[in-house]
């Protein structure tokens, strides 16, 4: 396979402080891990919800947290009946900020959908809809992102800061967007693979575009960078179909690349643990262990192990020296971190399809399914169902990965947003 250049325009940059709560994909650094404990273990529409907020329309991003505040984002408009779409020029997304104390809705704000818009049929959008990418906030801004429609910012407040398009052409994909943007001292990076086979970075107090890294070449990919210390500096470390990299968040720059499965398409993100990065993915369900830093191709001397077995569409999680991640199809498994040797697998009794990516926290994976609740499993390498929550009266698609901050879990519908607690 050939290498594509990364082509990159370089920018200076500051330091920017991020807060603490959930302020991004999967948490602080991307790992779908909190240090809360005293969480629930079950709940309904009865035991342990603390509140419920209906949402303006659907979405499969993940809610985030901070100071006091749940932003999530959703679409309206258009895709809202699958029998009658409406018109594909319709969709407006939105970013709503809520009180995470009540569920108070604190501001909804919306834009319009650049055109043309990838239309609601098949088998591809209309699995996950148009709001697929969770925010990020550093506590001053929340940012998201809607795929060729852009980037918007918004102050605390929910007046708008700045937008940004990531692409001129209308170039798109049936399965559309789902990447999830990242926040790097001075900068807000966004992963586009779908929607111009980059990855831009923006200035994040001005949206002015600092440095644009292309990855053509190597088929699409809908993961979420990590940010991984190795060496006395940070990579910025993506998984994409057959290669792990690792770049220079400060320029785009590629620094090293291993080569590791093979798969021309690949949804989860990666974690990292002790200077090593775990990713799993493509429809061949594999997996790999790879030591971050180095220079060039690492291929040879950086692959700790690399296996068959993995989840197409869901990421994984770590714990006490194990890696835990669930199927698409509802398969739980449990390996050694340190070999990829399997623990244990397990089968979550009618759990349907899983899109949302587990979170682990107080000793307990959540594992959110689209249409057969949350299931709770004991966090150690020995398959045990705790617990199975169901909410009756809500019979649309989960999506979207669990919250945690502040003794609550955050879970959203295509519906509405809950937040349970003990």
């Amino acid at each position: 396979m050939q290498r594509p250049t990364l082509a990159v325009l370089i920018a200076g940059s500051s330091l920017l402080l991020l807060g603490a709560d959930w302020p991004r994909f999967r948490g602080p650094d991307g790992s779908g891990s909190s240090p809360e404990t005293g969480l629930p273990t079950e709940w309904s529409e009865s035991k342990n919800l603390a509140w419920k907020t209906p949402l303006p329309g659907p979405g499969a991003s993940s809610p985030i947290a901070i100071q006091g505040r749940i932003f999530v984002t959703c679409y309206s408009g258009y895709a809202l009946d699958r029998r009658d779409p409406g018109d594909v020029s319709g969709p407006k997304r939105h970013v709503v900020c809520v009180g995470a104390k009540d569920g108070k809705v604190l501001w909804d704000k919306s834009i319009d959908s650049k055109q043309p818009e990838i239309a609601y049929r098949g088998i591809g959008v209309p699995n996950h809809g148009y709001a697929s990418s969770t925010p990020v906030t550093d506590g001053e801004r929340v940012y998201a992102f809607f795929g060729r429609t852009g980037v918007v910012a918004y102050d605390m407040e929910g007046k708008e800061a700045w937008r940004a398009e990531v692409a001129q052409d209308p170039r798109t994909h049936d399965w559309g967007s789902a990447s999830s943007p990242i926040l790097w001292e001075d900068f807000l990076i966004v992963p586009a693979s779908i929607e111009c086979e980059s990855i831009v970075a923006f200035d994040r107090k001005t949206g002015k575009e600092a440095w644009r890294a292309t990855v053509e070449g190597y088929g699409p990919w809908w993961g979420t960078p990590i940010l991984v210390e190795t060496e006395g500096r940070k990579d910025l470390v993506v998984s994409l179909p057959g290669e792990i990299w690792g770049i220079n968040p400060k320029t785009g720059k590629l620094r090293w690349h291993t080569a590791v499965f093979a798969d021309r398409i690949i949804c989860p993100s990666p974690i990292a643990a002790g200077g090593v990065v775990y990713a799993i993915g493509g429809r061949q369900s594999q997996s790999a262990a790879v030591r971050a830093g180095g220079k060039g191709d690492t291929s040879k001397e950086s692959v700790v192990w690399s296996k068959r077995g993995g989840s197409y569409v869901t990421s994984p999680v770590m714990h006490g020296g194990h890696l835990y991640y669930v199927t698409d199809r509802g398969i739980a498994y449990c390996v050694k971190a340190d070999t990829g040797d399997q623990v244990y697998e397990g089968r979550l009794e009618d759990a349907g399809s899983v899109y949302a990516s587990s979170v682990i926290a107080d000793g307990k994976i959540y594992v959110v399914t689209r249409r057969s609740g949350t299931f709770v499993l004991e966090a150690k390498p020995e398959f045990k169902v705790l617990a199975r929550n169901r909410i009756a009266g809500d019979d649309s698609d989960f999506n979207a990965s669990p919250a945690v901050s502040d003794g609550k879990i955050y879970v959203r519908s295509d519906r509405a947003l809950y937040a349970f607690q003990n």
